[in-house]
């Protein structure tokens, strides 16, 4: 926790009268809107961390997650809730700080881990996320950022994005996680009851700024109706909050796909999950994107649904090449930035795995009718990348740019994505793609790919290391070019 966040939570001015009841803050005197603190009780968060590290402790790791002391967790691996919230807020500056019960233990027998978190605090003045932590029986850590939380922008604190901490990743066990889209976070409010007696009710709206003005509302009456909630116009943009909606293209690379498909590999690729392939063999689109963005630090972190899978080398029903690429999310600040990604090899997955450093053609983002696109961003290989195709193109190799479209507010059109083909297939001598979900034979051209199933026109965009292991396929059946992808295990996880 920043030193300007006070670990001990302010109550109201002695000289202000403010009760609690029924989960409503009920002023008792008109001097309620000039208190500096208000008192709030009864609080709930709740945070999954993160989806993919839950299945990568409960499967990858056979590990539990023990939640006691007021903390739980839903059904199916789901998020973790904290409950009792007390805190305050600052009706001057219009935020509060919340402090929940409950401890939350996870541990891992077979990679050897324990981790305790305990103490969360949510403060929304500085967009902080902070817990005590407990790492392998070690110290207690006390206010450690966890993640960034996207400021809310009206009395809602619902599904407010989350990025994760470089403290976060340290904590989690892998570095991949830091600077990564953390799940949503809520904060919410004990339920509500009518209150009898007609009071007007101050209601907290943080929004981590000092601009925005509680709203005090009468209790309705029969004949009036209730007055709403302040929120940013229909044709003005909040600056940061959650996103909503998006699509993420990408093509992986042109070379790799003409390579799957072609002469030497015979293979196919498929789409699932919601994502798409543009016909003609053409790139992927991935939609459902969420996560956070705040347009004047030009920053954003958006996660996407959906999968692609690239098959190739069959030799008697079984695939040399089997990878899977899911999860996709993609991070950005002043220009800069990482595609990661779950990568799925021969059956073995390994989870956000920093597949390329990203490079926009400008630093500014700034949303437009609700939507940021940031289109022909530059993706170049990294050294986690290479060594998940496994070597087949070296760190630093370009990969297809990628696109990204993402609305800011519910309702707002985002630009038609590439739909077409689910399914590409490729069989017999220079097979090649004819359309949406067909197959045709002939010769594939172009990206540096395979003619008439020889290895003429490959050039260094070619996945060489690729093409040698499979021309062996043809002298040795069975050999098959096996991509095998090292698990990126977090660190307490390695052998």
């Amino acid at each position: 926790m920043p030193a300007t966040a006070p670990r001990r939570l302010a109550l109201a001015a002695a000289a202000v009268a403010v009760t609690l009841g029924s989960g409503a803050l009920t002023a008792l005197t008109a001097t309620t809107a000039s208190a500096a603190d208000i008192p709030l009780t009864g609080y709930q968060l709740t945070w999954g961390i993160k989806q993919s590290y839950r299945s990568y402790v409960t499967g990858f790791a056979q590990g539990t997650f023990t939640a006691t002391g007021g903390a739980s967790q839903a059904a199916n691996n789901g998020a973790f809730t904290f409950t009792d919230g007390k805190g305050s807020y600052d009706s001057a500056k219009h935020t509060v700080h919340l402090a929940f019960q409950g401890t939350l233990t996870i541990e891992s027998k077979l990679h050897g881990f324990k981790r305790e978190i305990s103490d969360v605090q949510y403060d929304s003045a500085t967009g902080a996320l902070t817990a005590d932590l407990v790492a392998d029986g070690g110290a207690k850590q006390q206010d450690v950022p966890l993640a960034k939380v996207a400021a809310p922008t009206s009395q809602d604190m619902t599904n407010l994005g989350t990025t994760l901490t470089t403290q976060a990743g340290d904590f989690l066990g892998s570095s991949s996680y830091a600077g990564a889209a953390g799940d949503p976070v809520s904060v919410v409010p004990p339920k509500q009851t009518p209150d009898p007696t007609p009071t007007k009710t101050a209601t907290p709206t943080p929004t981590g700024t000092a601009t925005a003005k509680p709203t005090a509302t009468a209790t309705a009456k029969p004949t009036k109706s209730p007055s709403k909630s302040p929120s940013p116009t229909a044709s003005t943009a909040p600056t940061m909050g959650s996103i909503v909606d998006g699509t993420l293209g990408w093509g992986v690379k042109k070379s790799f796909r003409t390579y799957v498909v072609g002469g030497v590999a015979h293979g196919k690729i498929s789409t699932s999950g919601g994502a798409k392939q543009a016909s003609g063999n053409g790139a992927f689109t991935f939609p459902g994107a969420t996560g956070s963005y705040d347009t004047k630090a030009d920053s954003l972190a958006a996660a996407v649904k959906g999968a692609v899978n690239f098959k190739g080398h069959e030799t008697n029903g079984t695939y040399g090449l089997d990878l899977t690429l899911s999860d996709l999310h993609a991070t950005l600040k002043r220009g800069t930035g990482k595609l990661t990604a779950d990568v799925t090899s021969l059956g073995k997955k390994s989870q956000d795995v920093v597949l390329a450093d990203l490079k926009a053609k400008s630093t500014d983002l700034t949303a437009k009718k609700n939507v940021i696109t940031v289109n022909g961003v530059t993706a170049t290989l990294t050294d986690a990348g290479a060594k998940a195709f496994s070597g087949y193109y070296p760190k630093g190799t370009v990969l297809d740019p990628v696109n990204l479209s993402v609305a800011v507010k519910k309702g707002a059109t985002l630009p038609t994505g590439t739909g077409g083909t689910t399914t590409t297939t490729a069989t017999g001598t220079g097979a090649g793609t004819t359309g949406a979900g067909t197959t045709g034979t002939g010769s594939t051209t172009g990206g540096g790919g395979v003619v008439g199933g020889t290895m003429a026109a490959t050039g260094s965009d070619t996945p060489v290391g690729a093409l040698g292991a499979a021309a062996a396929v043809t002298v040795a059946a069975g050999a098959g070019v096996v991509v095998a992808v090292r698990r990126r295990r977090p660190a307490h996880a390695e052998a």
